[in-house]
């Protein structure tokens, strides 16, 4: 047995091991979406990265897809373990309707050099409450029975359900149109509801239907449009981890080419 080239073959593993490792970068969440933005706001969120290696991480530059987004970022090195900053904000001012921006992030990260995240939401216009007394007390309430829900981990393309329960807790008829009743920045989302007009105390079921576009920890906020004029819009969260594929690889590459398993 030659144990010289066992052990060359030991240190050499061991090396590229480390190496494989030396500084990772992970996001807790890959994207945000700030459901309904009034015009004007300066829409801002921090993303939280991590470096899960055992070397420093640098982040070089954070380039976003168009200038109504300004980046800020942690520009010290990231150490081992340690968590670093990028806030993105988005300018809201004369840009009514739907955003999505992605924001390219660069590092020296041995598992993404170049990764994006993104930013998403609508814009609409800021409107004075200019109703009375009278007319609030007697407005119809939408009342969802979870505000959030968490589909757990799903595949990129897959389309999953859930179900939520909308009641009407106020003193007069909830009108949810049957078209255009749901706003969602990521244009992901469908829905169905059993009725379009919801009797005062009365409920009926709201089915979300999500097929993500993105991978990663998201969080899609859905708006649902009613007139209800105390709440204009209610809020339900989607979140999800999206993966690529449940599939387990039965081969590796070597190059180009892919090769079984030796």
């Amino acid at each position: 047995m030659n144990y010289k080239r066992i052990s060359a073959l030991a240190v050499m593993s061991l090396f590229l091991g480390y190496n494989s490792i030396a500084q990772t970068i992970k996001f807790k969440t890959e994207s945000h979406d700030f459901g309904i933005v009034e015009e004007g706001v300066q829409a801002s969120f921090t993303f939280e990265v991590t470096n899960t290696g055992s070397a420093p991480l640098v982040i070089s530059s954070v380039q976003p897809s168009c200038g109504c987004t300004t980046p800020e970022w942690s520009k010290e090195p990231i150490m081992p373990g340690k968590t670093g900053l990028i806030k993105a904000s988005y300018n809201s001012q004369g840009r009514l309707g739907v955003f999505n921006k992605s924001i390219a992030v660069v590092s020296n990260a041995t598992n993404e050099t170049n990764k994006t995240i993104y930013i998403r939401g609508i814009v609409e216009k800021k409107e004075e409450n200019k109703y009375t007394a009278a007319e609030i007390k007697a407005s119809p309430r939408l009342t969802v029975d979870k505000v959030s829900y968490n589909f757990g981990k799903i595949e990129k393309g897959q389309r999953v359900n859930y179900k939520f329960k909308i009641t009407n807790t106020g003193m007069s008829d909830l009108k949810i149109p049957l078209n255009n009743a749901i706003l969602a920045g990521c244009g992901c989302i469908e829905y169905k509801i059993s009725k379009e007009t919801i009797k005062p105390k009365e409920t009926v079921i709201l089915e979300l239907i999500y097929t993500p576009k993105n991978l990663g920890e998201i969080e899609e906020v859905v708006s649902i449009t009613s007139n209800d004029i105390v709440t204009k819009y209610a809020k339900i969260s989607l979140k999800a981890n999206v993966v690529g594929s449940f599939a387990t690889p039965n081969i590796m590459k070597e190059g180009n080419q892919n090769v079984p398993f030796k």
